[in-house]
């Protein structure tokens, strides 16, 4: 049986999960590389891609909401946990296509997918081995040393709670001059530059919590990959591409001859 990788995307509300997938999927089409895209939304509405695989063909959010008399809140607390008993029939319809990718697109609510036990057991059903998790960083709160600080102790709390390799994906990176992306690439890679501009926020209790937080996440910070990307001109797929045909197949590429 052919063995796809598997990567699961995953981020707060807004940082640009569906839009990275349906560029991702884009790249590889215009290059022979099979890949799908698996919606793992039950609630999901107007994605920019037509799902192959969709948790609403399972699991419907507006049916449980009146099924159950349950506000969206509550609905979404329960198809996560409703995804259990959908585990075998997912993991069959994913691996009918037998491609090389496959995308996966997780809830908006990240609470939903990474905290409660289901997202969990989906990632160990389908293929643990040869799965990557890419948290994408937002780049609204990414703008500001604070703010980025923030998205790296979150990304830290997802790969504790998950447990697979990760790296980290700077969403909707076309939105940044060429200075500021440095920057932020440059935060990434170094916590002592991270730490500098830092330095020049006002003095307060918070900005002491923030240093506080960037020692406990230095070692984190030289471990963990981070990639700009962006849909213009597929900016920083090829690049995702590589870290993953390293990561899974030595580097062999799986591109057509």
């Amino acid at each position: 049986m052919k063995q796809g990788i598997y990567l699961y995307l995953i981020g707060t509300a807004g940082s640009g999960k569906s839009t990275l997938a349906s560029t991702f999927k884009e790249w590889t089409q215009t290059r022979g590389i099979d890949c799908i895209l698996c919606n793992l939304d039950p609630g999901a509405e107007n994605l920019p891609y037509t799902p192959d695989v969709d948790i609403r063909d399972w699991i419907s959010l507006k049916e449980i909401m009146d099924e159950h008399g349950l506000g969206p809140n509550g609905a979404q607390v329960a198809c996560a946990d409703l995804l259990v008993f959908n585990l075998e029939d997912i993991k069959e319809s994913i691996q009918s296509f037998k491609t090389d990718y496959i995308l996966l697109d997780a809830p908006g609510q990240i609470e939903l997918f990474v905290f409660r036990e289901s997202g969990k057991m989906l990632m160990n059903t389908l293929q643990p081995d040869r799965s990557l998790v890419g948290y994408l960083i937002d780049q609204v709160l990414a703008s500001k040393p604070t703010g980025f600080i923030t998205q790296l102790l979150l990304s830290l709390t997802v790969q504790y709670r998950i447990g697979l390799p990760q790296i980290n994906l700077l969403s909707k990176s076309d939105l940044f001059s060429d200075i500021e992306l440095a920057e932020i690439v440059s935060w990434a890679k170094d916590p002592e530059l991270l730490e500098t501009a830092l330095s020049y926020q006002e003095a307060s209790v918070y900005r002491e919590m923030n240093e506080g937080i960037l020692r406990l996440l230095e070692g984190f910070i030289h471990q963990t990959n981070m990639f700009p990307t962006s849909k213009e001109e597929y900016f920083g797929i090829e690049d995702l591409y590589t870290h993953m045909q390293q990561l899974y197949e030595g580097g062999e590429d799986v591109l057509p001859d």
